[in-house]
């Protein structure tokens, strides 16, 4: 199904198709992608809405299975995992951070990232969390519950988590989407200049042409398909 010769890649979509159910009928979602993302590499997928790009971050990173076609990620074709299987394979080494933030309202910062190490058998989770929350800025912002911080904030706390295990592969879905230009821009910085120094690749779907720009490449979709780019 994969070359094996060809270099390893944590990403590989051949040939995916995801079409989903709806009340008018099946909806084609993704059209026969092929898609793959290289060690370190960071990769800004665009196009315009309802093109698929957020279905694509789904069933690379394992939560949406495909209805055809393969995806292997870090090495495993998710087509012979559980769901338990999948998640195990995510654990410690795919992250995801997406627009909305998704943090747990009845933690706070320092748990929201420490939770997911001890989860990981991360030895020292709590030390690693307050590092991590530092380097984001929130040093001074450990007990406090998400409702207690702003938008930019919250969405630190987010990359903070998803970055602490220094997973291989970040998937970041609109990332900067609800936040204001100034709190935008310092995130897109934390957000590339700690990428680079973990070496993970990253997988990042935006419609704001300044974020795709700092990308090593961008990847277009447009109505289900990657037209260029892939």
């Amino acid at each position: 199904m994969f070359d094996a010769s060809a270099p390893p890649a944590p990403l590989r979509l051949l040939g995916v198709h995801l079409t989903l159910p709806s009340a008018a009928g099946p909806v084609d979602i993704l059209r026969g992608v092929d898609f793959t993302v290289s060690p370190g590499e960071r990769v800004a997928v665009v196009g315009p809405s309802g093109c698929g790009k957020s279905s694509l971050i789904a069933v690379a990173a394992g939560l949406e299975r495909p209805t055809r076609g393969a995806v292997r990620l870090l090495g495993e074709d998710l087509a012979g995992l559980s769901e338990d299987g999948r998640a195990r394979l995510r654990r410690g080494r795919v992250a995801l951070v997406f627009q909305s933030f998704h943090l747990l309202p009845n933690m706070t910062a320092e748990e929201n990232v420490s939770t997911p190490l001890e989860i990981a058998g991360e030895a020292g989770a709590g030390r690693l969390a307050r590092d991590w929350l530092d380097r984001v800025g929130l040093a001074g912002r450990l007990s406090h519950y998400p409702h207690q911080m702003s938008g930019g904030e919250q969405q630190r706390v987010a990359l903070a988590r998803a970055l602490a295990a220094r997973p291989k592969l970040l998937f970041a879905d609109e990332p900067t989407g609800n936040l204001d230009a100034v709190n935008a821009a310092a995130v897109a910085d934390l957000m590339f200049d700690l990428v680079a120094e973990a070496g993970a690749a990253l997988v990042l779907v935006t419609h704001d042409d300044a974020l795709a720009d700092r990308a090593d490449r961008r990847a277009r979709m447009f109505d289900g398909r990657m037209v260029e780019g892939a």
